[in-house]
Parts: structure tokens; C-alpha cells; sequence
């Protein structure tokens, strides 16, 4: 029998989807074909695999050989196939075993000389391996600390397909080749950013306070020089650290768009990419491979879109469904990729294209159109679901020149903010919530957590008038809540839900 098998992996969004690899060789014309919807560059991989073969001491017989990718009708991607195309292979030749290779996951490109190649999206693919009860796993040498960070699978790594063939049983020379590493650039030292760098904002801070503790979406609107930016940056100093596996998902998504992996990194991430940004930049896509776009590696931390209206207004709507589902599907001809995208949104806006309308002291130079046309690149549906809706003035000179520094600092600030989480989860033990940016408006309607009439009165009365959409009503019911949470009181009453009113559109109860 000349048939071998091993298995890999195929990645669709994050998730990691197994693949049998079957090598069969016929006594035919000799043609090498791979078949099972490879793409391009999985189809390149019969030339990658002959020379490295070769280089390697594995020489493929010159018969038909086919090399099957089963499941046949889900889409395969990548170089990444390449190893596990290679040992089934040799193993179908006779030059390994087969029963060695046949539980064993493969992942790795190929170089022509033999050595292997990291490849992206190594984290999910040996964790979707793990979980589908497989205990063992072959990488490149470069990916092997990312490999390491899933559980309960033993890892082996490796810098060539000689030295995997021996790792097999093969009798094989293992030359003394260099790895190939993963392209590492040095990072740059992160700034410390801390709140009390913030002179003259106090309003600001508790608001940005608020929105840390419920995980509440943001917008600062305000002229320029007021410290929109400055406020935002400070957000992902506040919030809690990610749990390990909260960490493990934003891990597996760097990985996914090929940055190196390392160890688990905790502080939560801050995305900011440029208003310049297209609809497939945020949401992610590609012609062949979907690879995740900004929504998604700002999952469990902090979107931030600087300069709100510069942004194209379709790109800003993409942002509407993943803000209520905390998914994102990218769509295209042959595969669907879904990316998980739950994050905290921080929009900052000017008040006009010249930022002086409004401004005491100032002259805007904007024409009433452009005003209107500038305020209306953000959509009704989409202000509806940002929580807080703050306008931030310019600091007096007094103010900015005294020299004072902020008392509230980011280590108190986010001692605040654990403590109101932990309030927060502890009422809502049970359910699949553990902030409250993320309860079902329902929820707050009805039920327990329902508020007795006499506190809901103004919240009821801006909904009668139509100030306030039903949306925006469970919206102001959840920064009450977290409010509430931050000065220790069991439930809110007129006054956190006044505030909450207030802070939702400016309205006093």
C-alpha cells in the first residue's frame, strides 16, 4: 500500500479547521498534483516540496503521486501545508513510517534547501489541534514559543524537514543548518502614560473613569488642543488586566496577522489607525486569505478613531453591527471568515473642518454646509450606540500654566475601575455578562434589575419626548449602573441615572 497520511491545519478567521493530508503514489505517468481547493500558493507547493525533498535526503519516486486535502470542499490557504505535504510524501515513498506520521499535526513552509519557515495563525492552528484531542504537533523552530502558550500538546520543533524525518525514525543526515527566525523589529520604549498628566479636565477623567469601569463606548468632541487625544491614549492604562485567556484570543489574533508571538502579553491592546483607513482595513479581508482588520485586533482592548468624520462614512457604519453582536464575518467568494471584534470604541471629533465653531474667542471660518455636512459623516445609528457623548472644552491659561498635577492618577484610576468590575460581575454571576456595557437592554427593562418607576421618571419622560431612542434608553440604564457601581451603592438612584442622562446627551434630569 502506498498510501500515507498526516494531518494540518486550515484557518478560517480564528477558527482552525483539521485537515487529513493523504499522499498516494500510482505507477502512471509521473506528475505531482494536489488537490482538495488548494489556492495559489498551496498549489506552488509541488516545486517547494520536490526540492526540498531532495535537499533533505527524501528523494520523491518518479510515479504519479497525488496528494489529497480532505475535507475537499472547505478552501485551503497558504504555505503553511507545505511540512505536512512533505512527510506524507516521504512517508507514501517508504522512507518514513507511517504509523509514526498519522497522529502526528504538521505545520511549516518549506524553503528549496529544506530548512523550515514560520508561518502566521500558528497559535489558533495548535490550539484548534489540542482541541481536537491531537498530543502532538510539529512547528518551525521560529514558531515554537508561540506553540508553547497552548496547553496540554507536546510541542517539537524544528529547523528542517531532514531533521523532522529523523525525529520520525527516518534515516536521514540531519544537517547543521540555522533556523530560520521570525523578522522581529525592535519595538519602541511604550510611553507612561498616566492620568496625571491630565491639567484642567476633571469632567473628562470621570467620564473616561466611567467608561473603563462598564466598558461603555466614547465620544469626546471638542476643539482642537483640548486633549481628546491626550484622554484616550491614557484608557488602556485604566482597564483591568486580560485574564489568561482573554489573553490567549488577542494572541491568537497578532499571530493571525503575522506578528511574532512571544509569551502573553496582558495589558489590553490600543488600535488608532489613520482616518486615511478603508472599509477592508477596519473590517479585515483580503482577495484569498481574510486577515483581520483593525475592528479585530482591538478585540478585549481599545478601538480608537481619531479625527471621527475624516474617516469614510462606510467604513464608520461597518462599525454599527460588530459594536452589538462583538463578532465580525468578512464575507467573500468561496469562504466566510467570522473574527471575534469585542472592543471599547473611543471616537474624537472636532466641532467643525476648522474646530473653532462654538469656541469662545474664536472664529470659525466654516460655511453653515460644511458645518452640517461635517457633523453629519456620523450616522444616527451609530451615535446611538456610543454610551457617552462628552463635549470637552479648552483648559483656561490659569488652569494649564499652575503647574498642578492631577491627584487622580492611573494606578488609583484603575484601582477604581477593578473594584466597580468586581461589583459589577458579582451581581451578575450566572449570566454570560461581566460588565455592564455588555447586559442586554432588556434586561435593565425588566426583571430584577429593572430601577423602581420614581428613579426611571426622567429617563421615561426624554423617551416620551423622542430625545432619547429606546436604544439610547438601555444604553443610559447601563452607565447608571456602572456609576452606581464606582461610588458603592447597590442600585442607582435619581441622581447616578441623572448623570448617566447627562452624560448620554447633555440632558439634565
Amino acid at each position: 500500500m502506498s498510501t500515507a497520511r498526516t494531518w494540518a491545519v486550515a484557518l478560517t478567521g480564528v477558527d482552525g479547521h483539521m485537515v487529513e493530508v493523504e499522499a498516494d503514489f500510482t505507477a502512471q505517468t509521473p506528475e505531482f498534483r494536489i488537490i482538495g481547493l488548494p489556492d495559489k500558493a498551496l498549489g506552488e507547493a509541488v516545486q517547494r516540496v520536490r526540492n526540498a525533498s531532495s535537499n533533505a535526503g527524501l528523494d520523491v519516486p518518479r510515479r504519479r503521486l497525488t496528494v489529497n486535502l480532505s475535507p475537499a470542499s472547505l478552501p485551503k490557504h497558504g504555505s503553511g501545508f507545505d511540512l505536512s505535504i512533505a512527510v506524507a510524501t516521504a512517508a507514501a515513498g517508504g522512507a518514513l513510517p507511517a504509523e509514526s506520521i498519522r497522529s502526528t499535526v504538521h505545520i511549516g513552509e518549506l524553503g528549496l534547501d529544506g530548512r523550515l519557515r514560520p508561518v502566521p495563525g500558528v497559535l489558533p492552528s495548535v490550539y484548534a489541534a489540542a482541541r481536537a484531542g491531537f498530543g502532538r504537533v510539529v512547528v518551525p523552530h521560529a514558531n515554537a514559543a508561540e506553540a508553547a502558550l497552548v496547553p496540554d500538546i507536546e510541542v517539537r520543533a524544528a529547523a528542517s524537514l531532514a531533521e523532522v524525518a529523523a525525529m520520525h525514525g527516518a534515516e536521514v543526515e540531519v544537517p547543521d543548518v540555522d533556523a530560520v527566525e521570525m523578522p522581529v523589529s525592535t519595538p519602541a520604549d511604550p510611553d507612561r502614560l498616566d492620568l496625571a498628566d491630565v491639567i484642567g479636565q476633571d469632567e473628562a477623567v470621570d467620564a473616561l473613569v466611567t467608561a473603563a469601569a462598564g466598558g461603555h463606548h466614547l465620544m469626546l468632541s471638542g476643539p482642537p488642543g483640548a486633549g481628546k487625544t491626550m484622554l484616550a491614549r491614557r484608557l488602556p492604562g485604566i482597564l483591568p488586566l486580560l485574564r489568561e485567556e482573554e489573553a490567549l484570543e488577542v494572541a491568537a489574533i497578532r499571530s493571525l496577522a503575522g506578528e511574532p508571538i512571544t509569551h502573553l502579553d496582558p495589558v489590553v491592546p490600543f488600535v488608532a489607525p489613520h482616518h486615511s483607513a478603508s472599509p477592508a482595513a477596519l473590517v479585515g479581508g483580503g482577495t484569498r486569505v481574510a486577515r483581520p482588520g483593525a475592528i479585530v485586533r482591538a478585540h478585549r482592548g481599545v478601538l480608537f478613531l481619531d479625527e471621527t468624520p475624516e474617516f469614510q462614512r462606510v467604513a464608520l457604519d461597518a462599525l454599527r453591527q460588530p459594536l452589538e453582536s462583538g463578532r465580525i464575518e468578512v464575507h467573500r467568494a468561496g469562504f466566510t471568515a467570522s473574527y471575534p471584534a469585542r472592543f471599547q470604541l473611543v471616537l474624537a471629533m472636532n466641532p467643525c473642518p476648522c474646530g473653532n465653531y462654538g469656541v469662545r474667542g474664536a472664529e470659525c471660518t466654516c460655511p453653515p454646509m460644511a458645518i452640517r455636512r461635517y457633523a453629519g459623516r456620523l450616522s444616527g445609528p451609530l451615535r446611538d450606540r456610543i454610551d457617552i457623548d462628552l463635549q470637552v472644552a479648552r483648559v483656561a491659561a490659569s488652569r494649564a500654566t499652575s503647574g498642578e498635577a492631577s491627584e487622580l492618577t492611573s494606578a488609583l484610576a484603575r484601582a477604581r475601575v477593578v473594584a466597580a468590575r468586581e461589583a459589577a460581575a458579582e451581581r451578575l454571576r450566572g449570566t454570560p455578562w461581566r460588565v455592564n456595557g455588555e447586559v442586554p437592554g432588556e434586561r435593565l427593562r425588566v426583571g430584577s434589575l429593572r430601577l423602581p418607576a420614581k428613579v426611571r421618571a426622567p429617563l421615561d419622560r426624554a423617551l416620551e419626548r423622542g430625545t432619547v431612542t429606546l436604544r439610547a434608553y438601555d444604553r443610559v440604564l447601563r452607565v447608571a449602573w456602572t456609576i452606581a457601581d464606582l461610588a458603592g451603592a447597590t442600585t442607582p438612584g435619581i441622581d447616578e441615572l441623572g448623570r448617566a442622562l447627562f452624560l448620554k446627551k447633555g440632558l439634565l434630569a
